[in-house]
């Protein structure tokens, strides 16, 4: 499960939908877990600028997530999600999202944009096997 702030949400769907046609994507950050893993609370999201420019695929801007990782440093808090949105299929990691998977323990948070209203999912890609988790907004 990962619990992300009302603020956060509001700030990764208006983000997903400012970039349409465009794949957005972004960062969540939160205190460390207390077992070393990445926590499970996600109170921050960082916007970051999809370099790749593509409606299929996200890259996200290495200075933008230099400056994510400095400020969830500055709080104590570490990186532990990326959220992107996909603009025309479902809500569900492709397979070049799990191979590009880069740590076990953060969430994958994807917006779908393919309907009417925003659709928005969290899961666990761990060793390319797909779990999806509960999405909690506090």
């Amino acid at each position: 499960m990962i619990e992300i702030s009302r603020a956060a949400y509001v700030r990764m769907v208006a983000h997903a939908l400012d970039g349409y046609p465009l794949e957005a994507c972004g960062l969540l950050a939160g205190p460390p877990a207390l077992d070393g893993g990445a926590g499970d609370r996600a109170p921050r999201f960082y916007p970051c600028s999809n370099v790749a420019e593509s409606a299929r695929v996200y890259t996200i801007d290495p200075h933008d997530h230099l400056r994510a990782e400095r400020d969830a440093d500055d709080r104590g808090w570490e990186i532990n999600g990326v959220v992107h949105s996909h603009t025309h299929s479902e809500p569900y990691p492709s397979p070049t999202d799990v191979e590009s998977a880069p740590d076990p323990s953060w969430h994958y948070v994807i917006i779908g944009l393919k309907r009417e209203a925003p659709e928005v999912r969290s899961y666990r890609i761990v060793d390319g096997a797909i779990r999806e988790e509960q999405l909690v907004i506090i």
